[in-house]
This record gives structure tokens, C-alpha cells and sequence, in this order.
């Protein structure tokens, strides 16, 4: 008798288990009685008192009065969804998050403790060649990863987004933000999120994805640390799930900073390098995008233009010349890749001889 109680308990358990599992691997739908694009803001240090403000690193919550922990999120719940977060490691972008909102995706910007970077962006790359790229990692996770800086779990990315999404979950219950909570509501989904940033937020996306499986990468202008060898590292993240856009004219790709990183995550393994401006979609399946387009000879311009902005180019009609650029970046699927290429040969792998050179 007992044993057939514990085989209908087992049998029990486990139909619990696989509905579970049904559930949440269900896709994403909307249900909103006044369907429309909502954008919300919220402060870190309100969402969460455990939130520290990190002044020897230049990480507060004020400056002159005004608030610097303000956190933006936004979705259309006029589009259908995607099922996919998408976390922007730089200053808010309005014109990016109105753009993956039409692509069916949710969008947040968190506040987290990057300051450090003007205090020791200079010292890389120290002795093991990952000097910066523990500190990007201590940024993004909370963990104790670097002996230069001490930020603590509430004060990194991964729990100032989580907090953020289980706040706008509660705020926002049309936008349904709980999909991307695990079901004991502990933490993200991280395979459904797409981390991305530009420059400086661009590398630590990289950094991070390295240490954590995300739905993709979108890399803008970037990544950097080029005397470093993190971006080498075996990845939890499959390497054709990282997407880079660069401009020819930005420091970083002229300084081959951009093209040793993209080869060093391995992206040669889909495709050659396309200049979009002489290609069209899906520019060969590739993960190295660059522009020439015209920015006056501006190499600061160059830098901003690949993201949408005043920055970026428009066409003779004042549209945007890269919307299907910013489109291929968040939506091409990542199984479907360009054939594989040699290493450029022209692309200097070894920068640490030229420092202090560029």
C-alpha cells in the first residue's frame, strides 16, 4: 500500500513539475484593456533600501540637488511581445527603447555602481591581463571579484534590475514584467534577457555575458579594454548570440580596440566584417557590423552614431539611415550566422606594446 502511495504521490509531483514547466516556457500575450506604450521611472534607492550610494567610486544617489538614480523602463502592449528583456548598461535612450518596444521587446535602464571606471580606466591590465574586467564583473553581479572596488550585491546589476522588474511587475501588472521572473521570484530570467550598452556599458555587457547565459548581446561602439585578455574567456553565452556595430572614424575602431575584442569573442566564426552602408539585411548573417556613413570627419560623432540619437545619421529626409541596422541587432536570429573567416591579420591582437601610443 505504501509503495502505491508514493507512486501516485511521485506521479502527482511530477504533472506539478511539467506544469510548471509548461507554464512558464509559455509565450508571452498581452491582456490590456487600454493597450499603449508605458514608460516609468523609478529611483533605485526608493525600490530598495538596501541600495548603497558608492562616493569613493563617484556612485551617488544626488548630485547638485538632483536625483542620479532614476531608472527607466518602458513596453508596448500594442505590439506583441517577444518574451524578451532588454537591460541598457548606459545613460537612458529614449530613442532606443522606443525602437525595441516596437520590436515586441520590454526595455529598462538600471542605475548600478559603474563609477569606478574614471578612477581606474587608466590602469589595465594589471597582472593577470583582466584588470578592468573584474571590476566590470563585481559591477555587474555584486560578487567579490576584484580587490580595487567593494560593491555588494544590492549595489550591482544583476540585483538592482531584478528589484527594478519585481517593483515594475507590481507597477506596471499590464506590462506583465513578472514573465521575466523565476517562479520563486528570487531572481531574473536571465536566458530571456538581451544585455546591451554602448562603449563603456557595451564592454561590461560583454564581461557580464561571459559569466551569465543571456538571450543575447548587443555591443555599440565597442567592447574595449584593449589590453586585456577577459574578452577570450570561455563564454557561458554562445558566442553567435554577441551582435557589435561600430563607425570606422570612432578611436576604438581605428585603434583596432573593436576588432581584436569581436575576434577574441570569436565572431569571425559568422562572418566577415559588412559595412551596412554598402549591404542590405541581413548583411550576410554576420556579427560584425560597420558604418562609414558621413559624420563630418567628427570621430566623437563616430562614436555616438551607431546608437539612435542626435548623433546618428539621417538620410536627405531627416530619417534615421541605420533602422534596419538597430532592427538586424535585436531581432536576427541567432541560429541563422554568416560562414566562418580567417583572423584579420591587419587587426593588431597585441595592443600593450602601443600603449601610450594611441
Amino acid at each position: 500500500m505504501n509503495s502505491v502511495r508514493s507512486l501516485v504521490f511521485c506521479c502527482a509531483l511530477l504533472a506539478l513539475l511539467r506544469a510548471q514547466s509548461v507554464a512558464a516556457d509559455a509565450p508571452l500575450t498581452f491582456n490590456d484593456p487600454a493597450p499603449k506604450r508605458y514608460e516609468l521611472t523609478g529611483r533605485a534607492s526608493l525600490i530598495d533600501p538596501r541600495a548603497k550610494p558608492h562616493p569613493e567610486i563617484e556612485f551617488v544617489f544626488e548630485k547638485d540637488g538632483k536625483p542620479q538614480d532614476t531608472q527607466h523602463a518602458s513596453v508596448d502592449t500594442r505590439v506583441k511581445p517577444q518574451g524578451k528583456l532588454v537591460i541598457w548598461l548606459m545613460g537612458h535612450s529614449a530613442p532606443l527603447f522606443e525602437r525595441v518596444n516596437s520590436y515586441g521587446l520590454h526595455a529598462i535602464r538600471v542605475h548600478y555602481a559603474n563609477g569606478w571606471f574614471g578612477k581606474f580606466g587608466t590602469n589595465s591590465p594589471g597582472d593577470d591581463g583582466q584588470f578592468l574586467g573584474k571590476i566590470r564583473l563585481e559591477a555587474a553581479t555584486g560578487e567579490d571579484v576584484s580587490p580595487m572596488v567593494s560593491i555588494p550585491k544590492p549595489d550591482g546589476m544583476m540585483e538592482r534590475a531584478f528589484q527594478f522588474v519585481k517593483w515594475l511587475a507590481k507597477e506596471n501588472p499590464a506590462g506583465r514584467w513578472d514573465y521575466f521572473l523565476t517562479d520563486d521570484k528570487a531572481g531574473l530570467r536571465w536566458e530571456r534577457v538581451i544585455i546591451t550598452g554602448s562603449s563603456h556599458g557595451s564592454t561590461t555587457a560583454a564581461r557580464f555575458a561571459k559569466q551569465v547565459k543571456v538571450d543575447r548581446v548587443v555591443m555599440f561602439c565597442g567592447p574595449r579594454d584593449q589590453f586585456e585578455i577577459w574578452q577570450g574567456l570561455p563564454s557561458a553565452t554562445p558566442a553567435n548570440r554577441y551582435f557589435g556595430f561600430s563607425h570606422v572614424l570612432d578611436g576604438g575602431w581605428s585603434g583596432d580596440h573593436y576588432c581584436r575584442s569581436w575576434e577574441l569573442l570569436g565572431l569571425h566564426q559568422f562572418g566577415p566584417i559588412v559595412n551596412v552602408d554598402q549591404a542590405k539585411p541581413p548583411y550576410g548573417n554576420t556579427r560584425r557590423l560597420i558604418t562609414d556613413a558621413n559624420v563630418k570627419n567628427d570621430a566623437k560623432r563616430a562614436h555616438s552614431s551607431v546608437v539612435p540619437g542626435g548623433a546618428a545619421v539621417k538620410d536627405a529626409g531627416g530619417k534615421f539611415i541605420h533602422e534596419d541596422v538597430w532592427r538586424y541587432l535585436f531581432n536576427q536570429p541567432v541560429e541563422e550566422t554568416g560562414p566562418a573567416v580567417p583572423a584579420d591579420p591587419k587587426c593588431r591582437k597585441d595592443l600593450r606594446s602601443a600603449k601610450g601610443k594611441e
